[in-house]
């Protein structure tokens, strides 16, 4: 019988899975089904989405509470034995001290990784202070680096994708996230290949990028140096996306050559919620 890794060799093997040059592909699933199916195409570990789960519940991006997050994420890293990391936007917290309790959340739902923001959330839509969110990142590695709670802390500077275009300070913020003990960094939006490489040579972690429309390749991006490549919310999209086009066109033009995926995505889950293992 096949016993089930447990969530700190889960932890180990999603750190070592970080390594610059040969980027780790961590998609997004939304659901159970979904991990479970991304899981059958050979992905080596899984990240919730905080839009797409948002999308499930019929709501924006940072409309969901903070136990729907933990009970929403214990679900996905239950669905498969590969390590999950998930998007708990801004730790659903202003002060440090409520961010190193979502880590200790994090911990309790199975989670091997998770993702802290320095952006405020749709509220009052703006980006903390430097040294606010540096003490934010350094009250989670606390937490994220003790042996009983070891999680893999990614710490994420958000001005990209809210109109902040000056890369010389998102360097900065993701140098200090880094000596304030974050595991990875990430700053979403950029999609300047030379911005990026430049991010990945000063900054002394491994680096997540967000894959995005007219930005650089998988193969661009490990030969700047990127350690981890995600998908966000797009797979969901893409979902929603087809979703749409097959209602349309029963509704518009009442034929049905949806089928011809529907009979591919049957394979899919069949093979996927086949074998649990």
């Amino acid at each position: 019988m096949t016993t089930s890794p447990s969530r700190a060799d889960k932890t180990r093997l999603f750190l070592e899975l970080h390594e610059p040059g040969a980027p780790l592909l961590l998609p997004n699933p939304w659901d159970v089904g979904t991990a479970k199916i991304l899981a059958s195409l050979g992905y080596r570990a899984l990240a919730t989405t905080s839009s797409g789960y948002a999308g499930t519940l019929g709501r924006q991006d940072g409309d969901m509470t903070a136990d729907e997050a933990f009970e929403h994420g214990a679900e996905i890293a239950a669905a498969t034995d590969l390590p999950v990391s998930a998007d708990l936007e801004n730790g659903f917290a202003d002060a440090p001290e409520g961010v190193a309790t979502t880590i200790r959340r994090a911990c309790e739902a199975g989670l091997a990784g998770c993702s802290i923001e320095d952006f405020t959330g749709p509220s009052s839509d703006s980006i903390y202070p430097a040294a606010l969110a540096v003490e934010r990142i350094e009250a989670a590695a606390r937490v994220a680096r003790a042996e009983d709670t070891r999680i893999v802390l990614t710490a994420r500077a958000e001005s990209h994708l809210h109109g902040g275009t000056d890369l010389g300070e998102t360097i900065e913020r993701l140098q200090a996230f880094a000596a304030a003990g974050a595991d990875a960094v990430y700053a979403p939006g950029l999609r300047d290949l030379s911005e990026i490489t430049k991010l990945v040579a000063a900054v002394p972690a491994p680096v997540n990028v967000l894959l995005l429309p007219g930005g650089p390749s998988v193969a661009e991006l490990a030969g700047a140096g990127v350690a981890r490549i995600s998908v966000g919310g797009a797979f969901y999209l893409a979902s929603i996306a087809a979703l749409a086009t097959a209602g349309r066109e029963l509704l518009e033009q009442g034929t049905h050559e949806f089928w011809s995926q529907s009979l591919a995505g049957a394979q899919d889950t069949r093979r996927a919620f086949s074998n649990d293992s």
